[in-house]
């Protein structure tokens, strides 16, 4: 508080710009305080969705994959004559 010292235009000028930056830096810390609370409260949201989609994912390629073979051949073969 230069003002209280110095008796001058300049000096009160000066303390008016560091009242106005601390009051401007108040308000900053205070709306992310807001966005931070609602960050939080998102990630808390959709924290819980992605375990969720991981599921439906997974789920998806296991429907996706080829169905597994067989592994017998198709057609008929004559039992092998007793010799």
């Amino acid at each position: 508080m230069a003002a209280t010292v110095l008796n001058s235009k300049r000096a009160v000028e000066m303390s008016i710009f560091v009242v106005r930056a601390f009051v401007r830096m108040r308000a900053a810390l205070a709306t992310n305080q807001k966005i931070f609370a609602k960050l939080k409260e998102l990630e808390n949201k959709v924290g819980n969705h992605d375990t969720q989609i991981q599921e439906i994912v997974e789920a998806i390629q296991e429907m996706m994959k080829p169905p597994d073979a067989a592994g017998g051949k198709i057609g008929f073969e004559l039992p092998a004559a007793n010799v």
